[in-house]
């Protein structure tokens, strides 16, 4: 059995356009398909002015944002925040959510979810 390789970067990966969402490139770098991760996916986001995921939740699925460039506004658990670059937000299994870019330039964001979520319709409600 080959082993995949433990190295990625994000230039190695075709960016795709999530559903339920506007303006994004998402960016899968940790996944079963690219290392061969079993347990969770990191992904890097792109999110222009204005733009970003309507309200949907994930009923079996934890999900972290960490903002890495630019500003958004993040919603859950009846929290509304500004998100500024070192900032991370938490999204609970089942908990309904919205991520919106607030900044000129594009917002850069690293998502990890857990179990891998590979844009499964089964794992989202919208």
């Amino acid at each position: 059995m080959t082993r995949k390789s433990c190295f990625i970067r994000m230039e190695d990966v075709t960016p795709y356009s999530p559903a339920n969402h506007e303006g994004t490139k998402n960016y899968r770098i940790i996944s079963p398909e690219t290392v061969g991760a079993q347990h969770l996916e990191v992904l890097i986001g792109v999110i222009e002015k204005n733009q970003g995921a309507l309200p949907h939740a994930h009923p079996d699925m934890e999900q972290v944002c960490y903002l890495l460039e630019g500003t958004a506004v993040a919603e859950v658990c009846g929290e509304r925040r500004e998100m500024v670059p070192g900032d991370c937000c938490f999204f609970p299994a089942g908990e309904p959510h919205v991520f919106t870019a607030t900044s000129d330039e594009p917002v850069k964001l690293m998502v990890i979810y857990s179990p891998p979520y590979g844009e499964d319709p089964a794992k989202v409600i919208r």
